[in-house]
């Protein structure tokens, strides 16, 4: 048995259940979503799964603090489960760890890509990773996808951006760069000082 390693980070509102959130994903590779178990409870959540390589992946998170089942969100993909796990208490403060326990888990991790500091969260873009999970159906984890996102139109906008930063509208006859002098000859190399040791 093999215990995954688990990665987290959160939101919190005390008006918006909808920013009211912890992202978990656990890592465990190569488990296909038919032959694993999830088993979501306000108070835990527990995995079980076995990949194609043989590997048996086990955990079980005793949280911090309450959650609402009902309104979670799941996606299995090929390399992890991501939740989406609603808080059930409206609270501007986060929660001071994932899991009640308080001793250091070695499998649990901060996820700093998806972090926000609890006083910068107003500032975070909407569009963020939560609301990526919009192909999910609750607990069923629906068929995963990428959020309706149109990947034809990622590059609409940058016609005519050529490939240097120079070629970019309103760079024209800007340059900082100033003439560069002259490299000496190469001629005798400069003389080092010598060190001296002190005996």
């Amino acid at each position: 048995m093999t215990r995954p390693e688990v990665t987290w980070a959160q939101r919190s509102s005390s008006s918006d259940a909808e920013r009211n959130y912890l992202y978990v994903n656990i890592k465990a590779p190569d488990v296909d979503r038919k032959e694993a178990t999830l088993k979501i409870t306000p108070t835990n959540v527990t995995f079980a799964g076995d990949s194609k390589k043989g590997v048996r992946y086990e955990i079980s998170l005793d949280l911090y603090a309450e959650i609402d089942p009902e309104n979670s969100k799941v996606n299995h993909s090929d390399r992890e489960v991501e939740l989406i796990l609603r808080k059930k208490e409206l609270k501007e403060e986060y929660w001071p760890r994932l899991l009640k326990a308080t001793e250091k888990q070695h499998y649990l991790k901060t996820d700093f890509d998806k972090w926000v500091d609890e006083d910068e969260q107003d500032e975070a873009a909407e569009d963020d990773y939560a609301n990526n999970f919009g192909g999910f159906e609750g607990l069923g984890g629906g068929e995963g996808g990428l959020g309706n996102i149109d990947f034809s139109k990622l590059g609409a906008g940058l016609e005519g951006m050529g490939g240097a930063a120079g070629d970019a509208p309103g760079a024209e006859g800007e340059s900082d760069d100033e003439e560069m002098p002259e490299l000496e000859e190469a001629g005798e190399p400069a003389k080092s000082s010598k060190v001296q040791e002190v005996s």
